[in-house]
């Protein structure tokens, strides 16, 4: 359940940073500070807790996603998100090409997750809750589909203002 605490928390911070912000609400705005967000929330928070979850609670989390308990790969996914995971806490610092390559990089981990996710639910009929649901739906499908847009936009709205 902690992509829908991740999800109200990127909304909350969202609204109050346009809200307290001095300058005009424009678009690039608006995407810069959704970005920002989702960067350092969903890869960098999440990423942590997720590596916290596969290192400290592997037993539990396999059983949820379907796993057969104790396999050596679980500590593999675990510095995966761990790495996702400094990365987007490292977006609050960087910016340009570094949010570029972490959200490139994220959203390629995460899309890979889905496909695996996907293929146990049909070929293995695993439909176990951190297999399905949220998990697919919110964060291994929409989240990256998301950042890839929001990265896409973030670039056109910088050349049409000329920057490279």
């Amino acid at each position: 359940m902690t992509w829908f605490l991740s999800l109200a928390a990127v909304i909350l911070v969202v609204t109050l940073h346009l809200s307290l912000t001095k300058k005009p609400r424009s678009p690039a705005l608006v995407v810069e500070v959704l970005l920002l967000y989702l960067l350092v929330i969903f890869a960098g928070v999440g990423g942590l807790m997720g590596a916290l979850g596969h290192i400290f609670k592997a037993e539990e989390i396999a059983l949820k996603i379907g796993w057969p308990p104790g396999s050596p790969f679980q500590f593999e996914v675990a510095m995966s998100n761990l790495a996702f995971g400094v990365l987007g806490v490292c977006c609050l610092w960087r910016r340009d090409g570094f949010w570029t390559a972490t959200g490139v990089g994220f959203s390629i981990f995460l899309l890979g997750c889905a496909y695996g996710h996907l293929r146990e639910m049909l070929a293995a009929g695993n439909f176990s809750p951190y297999n399905v649901g949220p998990v697919l739906w919110l964060n291994d499908l929409a989240l990256p589909l998301l950042l890839l847009g929001l990265l896409g936009a973030r670039s056109r709205l910088a050349l049409r203002k000329g920057v490279p």
